[in-house]
């Protein structure tokens, strides 16, 4: 008989808004690892014809659907940001779904490693299933003009969901690996590929 193959062990990648995160685990992908993000697993479960949007449209009412039958995010974001119990029914409701999600696909990874991004990786508790932790951390200022280029918002919004996410501080407090990804892409892309090659070294995975 055949003993299975080592499953690969899971780095936990996260980061403020605008360090760099989805661009380190973009490098990452290019280097052949198999990288799960966390919010495609939030979106994936609430798709149409998924139990957890029959519940969301029982409990919420029709109103959170739009008219071709997928989830209005807008519309229940204002529900549970004004409702601190509705945000934590529906967490509960989505959390453990989540996880189950990310498992699935984790486990499908042919990697030695494969990669978990999630922005909420510590706050959510997501760290749990990695076996490491890489924060990819930038000065505050720079993570703020970073997110205005790209996306087209104020200052007030960047700095809310910067007060929103994990401080630095407690982040880095999890991390295992940080990278200060302050100078250009160039820069960042060598130190994912430093990083690859030392997690190539990693004896791991989950037997």
């Amino acid at each position: 008989m055949n003993t299975p193959a080592q499953k690969p062990w899971i780095l936990g990648l996260t980061g403020g808004i605008g360090s760099g995160k989805s661009a380190a685990a973009q490098h990452f992908i290019d280097l052949g690892v198999h990288v799960v993000d966390a919010d495609h697993a939030a979106r994936w479960v609430v798709e149409p014809g998924r139990p957890a949007l029959a519940a969301i449209a029982e409990h919420f009412g029709p109103g959170v659907l739009l008219p071709d039958g997928q989830l209005d995010r807008a519309a229940l974001r204002k529900l549970i940001f004004e409702v601190p119990e509705e945000r934590r029914w529906l967490e509960a409701l989505l959390h453990p779904l989540i996880g189950e999600e990310i498992a699935h696909h984790l486990a499908q990874a042919k990697s030695p490693y494969a990669i978990l991004v999630s922005p909420l990786l510590i706050e959510s508790g997501q760290y749990a299933m990695t076996q490491r932790v890489l924060v990819i951390d930038a000065p505050e200022q720079l993570q703020i003009e970073r997110t205005l280029q790209r996306d087209q918002t104020s200052e007030q919004q960047v700095q809310a969901i910067l007060k929103a996410q994990s401080s630095r501080q407690d982040r880095v407090s999890h991390a295992d690996d940080v990278v200060v990804n302050d100078r250009d892409l160039a820069w960042l892309h060598r130190e994912v590929e430093r990083l690859h090659h030392f997690y190539l070294s990693l004896p791991g995975g989950q037997s």
